[in-house]
């Protein structure tokens, strides 16, 4: 092709997607995006066609997270672009990198209730990082560039462009831009040398400091400067629900995941630390319990590339904003270059100490019981991608399998998303067909979009669905149980599907478990086969995720819950 073709806005927007080396998008058609879609028919960019436009950009989402890669959907005008709203608000949540295409009626018609018409930019203006309306088709090859930049840079994040079906009909001279040039957005990348000096000057005089690491460690590319650094001071580590893989939880400095459902002891250091050293994390509400008793003996060096999340919820000391690869190797130089030791043995003698007193446990028997289930996918299949869906599936998720390298456990954080799980494996799948990957579901979340049984198997995407059946909406159930005097008010979900027949009627491999010894060539029938399954485990109905801190308490006021027998 020469430097600029002759093309229409249709075309365009197939070969911006070249230009920026995108793989494969998930979407779904309609009548305003007929121009794309003849031009996907033909276009080398593979599409997936969804059973519902949620699971479009859950996908991409999943795929984004896999990858490190910016993941892309489209959907049409009005509900099909309303149906992406959750999964927008979700990657925003999230920071996840995704581009969101949504088709629009011709610019005349804006305005004036057209057919499937809806105002999606602003609709999604607050759950998006930016986004666009294209007036102009000479303006489409420059707004993708700056979206996929937007996307990809900085804090990650969603962006979507809606595409009125006329600006897919006009012609354009294309020609892709190499590079962006926006005013007003430069983020941060190197951190203040000086703030970066008080940081390392506090660490080393401190003798109780923990790392505590999110999100921002595996979009930063940071995991093996922290493993360098928390080596370097000897300082235990705890790692979010977003930063679980940052750092190996087989580590002897790793405390698991803090907060409500987090261990004890990563608990009980956070709240004796004399210096927390926080790195790409946000202060989340689940996470710190009550705030104003969140380690309130120590010094908080706060690392992150977005400057609005410093001391938004915590009282920061040091702030220190950039990105943290950069800023942490800048800091565990300036340690070393010290010459300074931190004597932290009597602290890491002392975390140990509370590592074998209050270790992650369930009751075991002859029942069978879904950490058990989590365990054994972990024993046999260790590096495996985990995706989850959202609740007690979720916590078991990350508290039994240990995980150690990044990318490989993903799951709905910030906005807690039922559904997110089966169609976001689906898009690590595709980013990786040659790895294992796990959706570990409820029976609750699974059904939301169970539909794109459909999909994978069609498209040959062999995801296994781990089902951990316990016939409620297990979360709210145990809430329910522990603060509403066991009033199951609605949370019942039993006997309401049969999953294998499901998955058959799909032409997906349907399996049953329903006692331990049955779990391990269940997990090795489903992978062998090679084909899209769903097992279902019939899992102890009214097991509890324990411990866990009630909402609005310190976290290490901590209920370890009795345990099902």
């Amino acid at each position: 092709m020469s430097k600029k073709t002759r093309m229409t806005g249709a075309k365009a927007f197939v070969e911006s997607l070249r230009a920026e080396n995108v793989e494969v998008i998930f979407g779904y058609p309609g009548g305003v995006l007929l121009p794309i879609y003849d031009e996907l028919f033909d276009a080398d960019v593979k599409h997936i066609l969804v059973r519902h436009e949620q699971a479009a950009v859950h996908a991409a989402d999943g795929y984004a997270r896999a990858t490190g890669k910016v993941g892309v959907c489209i959907a049409t005008s009005g509900p099909g672009a309303t149906n992406l709203v959750t999964g927008i608000a979700n990657a925003y949540m999230d920071s996840v990198p995704v581009v969101a295409f949504t088709g629009q009626v011709p610019r005349p018609m804006i305005g004036n209730d057209a057919f499937q018409e809806a105002d999606i930019t602003g609709i999604t203006l607050p759950i998006t990082k930016h986004n666009y309306l294209v007036q102009d088709v000479n303006d489409l090859p420059r707004i993708i560039k700056e979206a996929f930049h937007i996307a990809s840079t900085g804090r990650q994040g969603p962006v979507l462009i809606d595409l009125p079906k006329d600006v897919t009909t006009d012609e354009i001279d294309f020609e892709y831009p190499e590079k962006v040039e926006l005013r007003g957005y430069k983020p941060v990348i190197r951190g203040h040398k000086n703030q970066v000096k008080r940081a390392a000057h506090i660490i080393l005089n401190s003798s109780n400091p923990v790392l505590y690491v999110g999100g921002g460690i595996i979009s930063g590319d940071a995991s093996k400067e922290l493993l360098e650094l928390a080596q370097t001071i000897n300082a235990p580590v705890t790692t979010t629900l977003m930063g679980k893989g940052g750092f190996p939880d087989t580590s002897p400095l790793c405390l698991g995941m803090p907060g409500m459902h987090g261990t004890k002891y990563a608990n009980f250091a956070i709240q004796e630390s004399d210096v927390l050293i926080a790195i790409g994390v946000r202060f989340d509400d689940r996470v710190t319990g009550k705030v104003d008793s969140f380690a309130p003996n120590a010094k908080v060096i706060h690392i992150d590339i977005d400057p609005a999340e410093i001391s938004k919820n915590v009282r920061v000391d040091i702030p220190v904003v950039g990105s943290a690869k950069s800023i942490i190797k800048m800091l565990t130089e300036f340690i070393k270059e010290s010459k300074q030791k931190v004597d932290t043995s009597p602290w890491i003698d002392k975390v140990n100490t509370w590592k074998t007193q209050y270790p992650i446990h369930y009751h075991t028997d002859d029942k069978l019981k879904p950490q058990y289930i989590i365990e054994q996918i972990n024993e046999m299949y260790p590096d495996s991608i985990i995706v989850t869906e959202v609740g007690q599936n979720q916590m078991w998720a990350a508290q039994y399998f240990k995980f150690t390298k990044p990318r490989t456990f993903i799951s709905s954080g910030g906005l807690g998303t039922m559904g997110y799980g089966f169609p976001a494996a689906m898009g690590a799948k595709m980013a990786y067909p040659k790895k294992i990957v796990f959706d570990i579901a409820g029976d609750g979340s699974f059904q939301m979009n169970s539909q794109e049984l459909a999909t994978v198997v069609v498209n040959d995407i062999p995801v296994i669905v781990a089902i951990l059946n316990n016939g409620y909406l297990g979360m709210v159930r145990q809430w329910q149980e522990l603060f509403f005097d066991h009033r199951y008010s609605h949370t019942t979900i039993s006997n309401s599907v049969d999953f294998v027949k499901l998955a058959e009627a799909y032409g997906a491999l349907g399996l049953r478990v329903t006692e331990p010894d049955q779990v391990g060539p269940a997990l090795k029938q489903a992978v062998d086969s090679g084909r899209p399954t769903v097992i279902d485990f019939v899992v102890e109905s009214e097991e509890n995720v324990s411990p866990m801190v009630p909402a609005g308490a310190a976290i290490n006021e901590i209920l370890d819950l009795e345990v099902k027998s």
